[in-house]
């Protein structure tokens, strides 16, 4: 199930932020974004529910140490996938 992907004001910051330090790593993020709008839950991406204060929603992992977290919302009918920010593990979480 192919969903949208949502990009928020605070996910492209740190995007921006991240490949700024990592101009090599443009490919790699564009095919993970590629396959969490193709199966959020593919074992690749080792996608988990978040607890406690990030309840709701969910962290993939995008390389060694990094993550995208994201929010499955409805958008015009139809489920789509807010990613809310990106960045090491350390910054996210």
């Amino acid at each position: 199930m192919t969903r949208e992907l949502i990009r928020s004001a605070a996910f492209i910051r740190a995007a921006k932020r991240y490949l700024k330090k990592h101009p090599d790593a443009v490919e790699d993020i564009r095919h993970i974004l590629e396959v969490v709008c193709a199966d959020a839950f593919d074992p690749r991406l080792k996608t988990h529910k978040l607890t406690g204060n990030l309840d709701g929603a969910w962290a993939c992992s995008a390389g060694h140490d990094l993550r995208i977290l994201f929010e499955f919302v409805d958008h015009e009918g139809d489920e789509a996938i807010l990613l809310l920010t990106m960045g090491t593990h350390d910054e996210v979480y």
